[in-house]
C-alpha cells in the first residue's frame, strides 16, 4: 500500500487539495456528510469530502479516499486481503491500509527523512513535519515516529479539562496539561497513556508556559508516577507543546528499564 502511494505521489504536480486528484481519474466535491469525513463512490468515479471538518484533516480524509481507489485499482493486493480477511475485519483492515496510504502521499519518505536530518528526532521535527504537509499533530507523530531509527517517544501535549473521577458528585473544572497523543519509533515500547497529567515543572509544562523551546535531560512522566530518564525536547506550539523523549541506551539491555503504562 505504502509503494502503490509513494508511486502515486511522485507523479503529482503538487500536494496541495486538488493538485492531490491530478493522477485519479475522479472528481472531487465538497458538501456536509454529517459523521463522515469522506467517501470514494467507484461507480460514479467521485471523491466526496466532508465541507465541515477542518482543512488539515480534509487533505488527509482526501489522501486515504485516493488510497481507496489505488487499493481497487490493484487487483493482486485486494484479492490477497479478500484471501486472508473477512466481514468487518476485512474493513478493519482496508481502513488502515487507507490510512498508511494517505500518510505515505502527503509525507513522503524524502520529506520525512529531510526533517528528521535538519532537526533530529525532536519535538521542533514534529512541528516542521505538521507545517510542510500541512497534516494534524497526530498524523505527523504517526509518520515521524515510524522511521525515527533512535529510541524516542514523541507526545503531542495539550491543556484539557480532567475527567471526573468516580464517585465525585459533581464535575471537575479544574483543566492541566495533559497528553492527547503519544507513539514510540520501532523497540519503544513505552507509550504515554491519553489523559496523562504533566507536572508544571517538568520541561514540556514549561515551554508551554514561557513559550519558549526546552531542550534538557529529564524524565518520561508515566500516570503511574514512574519517572524513565530522558533527554527531552520541547516545542511550544500555540497552545500545545510537541515533545520527544530520548531514551538513554544501556549496553547489552537495550532502551531503559522501567515499564511504561
Amino acid at each position: 500500500m505504502r509503494e502503490l502511494a509513494s508511486e502515486y505521489a511522485q507523479k503529482l504536480p503538487g500536494l496541495d487539495t486538488h493538485s492531490l486528484m491530478g493522477g485519479l481519474d475522479a472528481s472531487l466535491t465538497f458538501i456536509p456528510m454529517g459523521d463522515r469525513d469522506g467517501a470514494y463512490d467507484p461507480e460514479h468515479r467521485v471523491v466526496l469530502i466532508n465541507s465541515r471538518i477542518r482543512p488539515e484533516r480534509q487533505r488527509f480524509t482526501l489522501a486515504h479516499e485516493i488510497s481507496h481507489a489505488l487499493l481497487l485499482g490493484n487487483d493482486d493486493l485486494l484479492s490477497d486481503l479478500h484471501d486472508a480477511y473477512e466481514g468487518e475485519r476485512l474493513e478493519q483492515v482496508i481502513e488502515t491500509l487507507c490510512n498508511v496510504g494517505a500518510a505515505a502521499i502527503l509525507m513522503p519518505e524524502a520529506l520525512i527523512r529531510e526533517v528528521l536530518t535538519r532537526f533530529g528526532p525532536s519535538g521542533r521535527a514534529l512541528a516542521e513535519l505538521m507545517r510542510r504537509a500541512d497534516v494534524s499533530a497526530s498524523s505527523a507523530l504517526y509518520a515521524l515516529a515510524e522511521r525515527t531509527d533512535a529510541p524516542v517517544l514523541y507526545a503531542v501535549c495539550a491543556v484539557t479539562r480532567l475527567d471526573t473521577e468516580p464517585g465525585d458528585e459533581e464535575p471537575t473544572n479544574e483543566k492541566a496539561l495533559t497528553v492527547r497523543v503519544s507513539g514510540g519509533a520501532p523497540g519503544v515500547k513505552y507509550s504515554l497513556r491519553p489523559g496523562t497529567v504533566i507536572p508544571t515543572d517538568h520541561p514540556v509544562a514549561v515551554a508551554l508556559e514561557t513559550h519558549l523551546p526546552i531542550t534538557q535531560e529529564s524524565y518520561v512522566p508515566f500516570r503511574s508516577g514512574r519517572r524513565m530518564p530522558a533527554y527531552v525536547d520541547a516545542f511550544p506550539d500555540r497552545q500545545r507543546v510537541l515533545a520527544s523523549f530520548a531514551f538513554p541506551v544501556r549496553p547489552g539491555k537495550g532502551v531503559g528499564d522501567v515499564p511504561g503504562d
